[in-house]
């Protein structure tokens, strides 16, 4: 049986492996029973479910048996249709597993060196290690490259940091922040720090109109001591912070797809069954239009993310692909959930018609991680040889 008979209609999920699809409806079940009849609530509070990872944590999705069992490693395609699947249910529950399975994940098998790889992976595929990554600023989030104002200072054989990072998702309930710093001599280092390290500060940031379930959060870093073992050594540029984002991006187009899927699929059934006129609203031709144009939109927003997944896996991937896939797909994320909303007219502010939270949560996605000026202007610089960046 496919997963995605109705927003998959190129059956791009056949590239799956069966014990990648095996993992996939296991963790369709988890969202079914423990998160989507409780997400519109903690959406509607601004509050993150604080069971949920005690819960991912027991079903061990960052190193699932089914994969195990059949010898195989997690391919890219499957990371990706992991955190889709998460992202069709909520958006904010998405970018927190994101925060484990991509941010931290992809921070230290790209930073850390071979010895702290061994030591922190184990810890944080069981959640034992629940961490974040930290490199946004009150004052630099577009120009961090250039701007970013927290320091770090060598004094023996330990590190001393200062400054502040803002919007960091989870920060509120993990245990470790990755912090990413500024010597003075202008080399960039970055810092797996226990949040209950002395100096360090951590605020939620209330008043959010989306992603309200993310415990996002400000932390004032002031003279944290880190020792030199707890320094990610593959960390000397901004370049090598980039590997990082590389990966992270292409996280962030498949949560847009899933978004978008998640809305199509509550905009699909309320056209379905609502009746104006004398018959189901999904008779107007108006309304097939914009069907057609919501499911074109994930169509090839999702063969975008697939063969930006094949190119990861291929040992290709760069900087221009992940950007150009951010640019194109969360744009079109904003009309197909705009569109959902349309189509359900003025229900469609409701929470309880399903398309509402996606809705405000696209905001989110299509500004974080690159926003589109800059996801532009990369893929402007790689097309015509030419920078734009001031």
């Amino acid at each position: 049986m496919r997963l995605y008979p109705t927003t998959d209609p190129y059956d791009f999920e056949s590239r799956l492996s069966a014990a990648e699809r095996a993992v996939l409806v296991r963790l369709r079940d988890l969202l079914e029973r423990e998160v989507a009849p409780i997400v519109d609530d903690y959406w509607e509070r601004g509050e993150f479910p604080r069971h949920l990872p005690d819960l991912f944590a027991a079903e061990r999705l960052l190193d699932p048996r089914e994969l195990r069992d059949a010898g195989e490693e997690p391919s890219a395609l499957f990371i990706g249709f992991r955190v889709m699947e998460i992202s069709r249910i909520d958006a904010s529950v998405a970018t927190w597993f994101s925060g484990q399975a991509t941010m931290i994940t992809g921070a230290v098998l790209h930073g850390a060196d071979d010895d702290q790889i061994a030591e922190w992976m184990p810890r944080i595929e069981s959640y034992d290690l629940r961490g974040v990554f930290a490199i946004t600023e009150p004052g630099h989030g577009s120009d961090v490259a250039r701007g970013m104002e927290t320091t770090a200072r060598r004094d023996g054989e330990e590190w001393v940091l200062d400054g502040a990072k803002k919007w960091i998702g989870s920060a509120a309930f993990a245990s470790h922040v990755c912090i990413v710093a500024r010597e003075e001599s202008g080399e960039i280092r970055a810092f797996l720090v226990p949040t209950d390290a002395p100096g360090l500060r951590i605020e939620k940031i209330t008043g959010k109109a989306s992603l309200r379930i993310v415990d996002n959060a400000l932390i004032t870093i002031d003279g944290v001591r880190v020792p030199e073992s707890r320094r990610l050594q593959r960390v000397e540029r901004f370049a090598d912070v980039g590997r990082m984002l590389r990966h992270m991006r292409a996280s962030t187009v498949w949560q847009a797809v899933g978004v978008q899927m998640g809305a199509y699929e509550n905009a699909l059934r309320y056209v379905t069954e609502r009746t104006q006129f004398g018959r189901e609203i999904g008779r107007f031709q108006l309304v097939q239009e914009k069907i057609a144009r919501m499911l074109g939109n994930i169509t090839a927003s999702l063969g975008m993310a697939v063969r930006l997944a094949e190119r990861q896996q291929e040992g290709v991937y760069r900087d221009e692909d992940s950007a150009l896939a951010k640019y194109w797909v969360c744009a079109h994320l904003r009309e197909t959930v705009a569109l959902a909303r349309e189509v359900c007219g003025g229900n469609g502010i409701l929470l309880e018609t399903g398309v509402a939270r996606h809705f405000a949560d696209a905001e989110a996605i299509y500004t974080y991680e690159g926003t589109n000026e800059i996801s532009a202007l990369m893929v402007g610089r790689s097309a015509t040889g030419l920078s734009a960046f001031v």
